[in-house]
């Protein structure tokens, strides 16, 4: 049986109120529903294991529809629950560059490295990247920083420190999440103790020189990232995007 799930408005004015997801059959139940992916089209070896549904859709659409992004993900998540109680879900919010170009859908799955828009999008010319002195350029896609037109020699961790926070412009990040974000999976003898991020963010600050104060102490709780007039971050085709939902 084909289904198809249609998401319905809340009938109330409540700010609570959740909108609903209901199924409506297209076809009768006596008639076998195809696979979703012919043998002869996967790859040798390989099996479906699950898939991935993107959604191009951003919080100014969706309030003007009146819904949001979670309220969206939530409503779909019970819905699955209900025809496939088995099924695990993770679900993230793809992050684009303001005024990325092309169609809300395509732009998401770049964000997210759908192997298929990204391989187009390396097949698009490149703008001519500019070298402008006096400043730093986070290049998130490249996983470098450029200051002063020479690259930083930053580790992997101090990259991605400074990635988490630039990903999260504007909020203070305690070091408990930090903690629990970069070194995620890492036994308790090789993940560092809260204090130990303190080391990690001088070293960093040491080699972002006379920008060191794009990283801001928040005294009591934390680090945090906020835009500055002397950095420019370049996303790429496919910005990482931080757990939402």
């Amino acid at each position: 049986m084909s289904n198809t799930a249609l998401l319905d408005r809340p009938t109330t004015t409540s700010t609570t109120a959740r909108p609903t997801l209901r199924l409506i059959t297209d076809r009768p139940s006596t008639v076998p529903a195809a696979p979703s992916v012919p043998e002869h089209h996967l790859p040798a070896g390989t099996t479906p294991r699950g898939f991935a549904l993107y959604v191009g859709f951003d919080e100014a659409k969706a309030a003007a529809s009146g819904v949001s992004l979670g309220v969206i993900v939530d409503a779909l998540r019970r819905t699955l629950a209900d025809v496939a109680p088995g099924a695990e879900t993770y679900a993230t919010v793809a992050l684009a560059p303001i005024g990325a170009g092309g169609r809300d859908v395509d732009v998401v799955r770049r964000a997210l490295q759908e192997p298929s828009a990204v391989a187009r999008a390396k097949n698009d010319p490149d703008p001519e990247e500019e070298v402008t002195a006096s400043r730093v350029t986070v290049d998130i896609s490249r996983k470098r920083v450029i200051i002063d037109g020479e690259s930083a020699a930053l580790t992997f961790k101090e990259f991605e420190l400074l990635q988490y926070l630039v990903l999260r412009e504007g909020r203070t990040i305690e070091r408990g999440e930090l903690v629990s974000s970069l070194w995620q999976g890492s036994s308790d003898k090789d993940a560092p103790g809260e204090r130990t991020i303190d080391v990690h963010v001088r070293r960093l600050r040491a080699k972002l020189g006379r920008y060191e104060d794009i990283v801001r102490t928040v005294r009591g709780v934390g680090y945090r990232f906020d835009r500055h007039a002397d950095v420019v971050i370049r996303y790429g085709h496919g910005t990482p995007s931080p757990d939402r939902f």
